[in-house]
Order: structure tokens, then C-alpha cells, then sequence
């Protein structure tokens, strides 16, 4: 497997601190753990975190700050971590590369979708275009899901207004960007207006976060109101 599409540095940053939703987590974590080079740079900006906290100036807390903290804590609910150990691929102790499951599933997705991505329970949602709704984590304004477009269908067009990422599982699209296979991640943001297609024979399944609803240029109630609603 090739990879030619990555995640952005931005985007990247902001998974490596921490301060992206869920569902954009999400879709984050399942592109490294198959991707070595997104992989590299993310350990590559945990080290410089790491030194500027070495000599960062410590900042004074008040006594019963802990207390606050855990107090805090204790009326939340927990959200999933993506740790590192679900964006690494896994191996066995002498290094081989060890493959668990169907790997058109990324280790990060398997607790939210089927092992194989043919049991998946499609919803239509117009011709040539289904749906699968994750569910698990919060998705705020925006959207999580695994979208299957048949052959030689596009999805209408369409702009952002804030990130869209999307990885593709199995088949391949192509739109105003370029061409994006297996493994690839479109990583867009609101300057992006684009209408994808499936690009080849089979079925193309993409794993899709927003953090709001998409703008389409046309008028498709459907498909508006499911990609404003999830």
C-alpha cells in the first residue's frame, strides 16, 4: 500500500496536543496507525513537546488544586484516548509486522465498526451512496461515518466550514485535488470546495469526520439533512 495523501502539519499538531474532538481523533489515529511517515512526524512533535516542557517556567497551583482537579474529573464523563499504542501498528517482539483481523479495518476503528467491512449495515441515503453512522463519541455540530459510494458515482459538490477528514478503506476517488487510494487522507479545511468520485470498479468506502455540517452547492434535502444532523 502506497500512500501519497497525508495528514496536515496543523492537523497533526493539534492531535499530538490533544485539543481535537473526538471524531477528528478518531479519524487521525486510524490514518497513522497505517501511515509510517504521518507516524514519524507525530513522534518527531512529542519529542519537542517534550523538551519545552523540560524547560518550561513551573507555575504555581493553589493548595487544594488537586482536590478542584479531581472533583472536576469525577463529574465528567471520561472520553477515549487515542494512545499511542492504538495508532502503531502492531508487532511481535522480534519486530514482524503482526496483522489481527480484516485489514481494510484500521486497529483504531475496530472498537466502533464491524471486523469486516462487508457486515456493515448500510443506510441509502441517495442513488449509489450509502451510509454507516459511528456511534461512541461525540460528534458536537459535525459528523462520523463510514460513507460507500458506488462505482462512477460522485457526491455532489460541496464546501467545508471547518475540517473534513477523510480516509479511504477500500477503493478510491478522485476530485478537484487529486487522487486519493487505500491508506490515503484527505485532511480539508473550509477553503476547500471539491465533489468527489469513485474512481474505479468496485465501491469506494471512505471513514468520514466533519466538525460541521457540509455546504452543498445543490439542492439534495437528503443528503443535507443527514450531514447536518449526525
Amino acid at each position: 500500500m502506497s500512500i501519497h495523501h497525508h495528514l496536515s502539519d496543523t492537523t497533526l499538531g493539534a492531535f499530538t496536543a490533544g485539543t481535537l474532538i473526538e471524531t477528528i481523533s478518531l479519524v487521525v489515529a486510524s490514518h497513522i496507525s497505517i501511515c509510517p511517515d504521518c507516524r514519524k512526524r507525530q513522534d518527531q512533535l512529542e519529542n519537542i513537546g517534550g523538551i519545552q516542557l523540560q524547560f518550561a517556567e513551573p507555575e504555581g497551583m493553589s493548595s487544594d488544586a488537586l482536590q478542584k482537579a479531581m472533583i472536576k474529573l469525577g463529574k465528567q464523563e471520561l472520553t477515549p484516548v487515542f494512545s499511542p499504542a492504538d495508532t502503531s501498528p502492531l508487532s511481535s517482539s522480534s519486530g514482524t509486522a503482526l496483522s489481527f483481523g480484516n485489514p481494510e479495518v484500521p486497529k483504531p476503528l475496530r472498537a466502533y465498526i464491524p471486523d469486516r467491512l462487508e457486515d456493515v449495515e448500510w443506510k441509502p441515503i441517495a442513488p449509489g451512496i450509502k451510509y454507516f453512522a459511528m456511534e461512541g463519541l461525540k460528534t458536537a455540530n459535525g459528523t462520523l461515518s463510514l460513507l460507500k459510494i458506488a462505482p462512477g458515482v460522485n457526491i455532489p459538490e460541496h464546501g467545508h466550514q471547518g475540517i473534513e477528514l477523510t480516509q479511504v478503506l477500500k477503493g478510491s476517488f478522485r476530485d478537484e485535488i487529486g487522487r486519493f487510494g487505500v491508506g490515503d487522507i484527505a485532511d480539508f479545511d473550509s477553503d476547500i470546495k471539491h465533489q468527489p468520485i469513485a474512481d474505479t470498479n468496485e465501491a469506494c468506502i471512505c471513514l468520514i469526520a466533519t466538525e460541521a455540517p457540509l455546504k452543498f452547492t445543490g439542492l439534495l434535502p437528503r443528503l443535507v439533512q443527514y450531514f447536518s444532523v449526525m
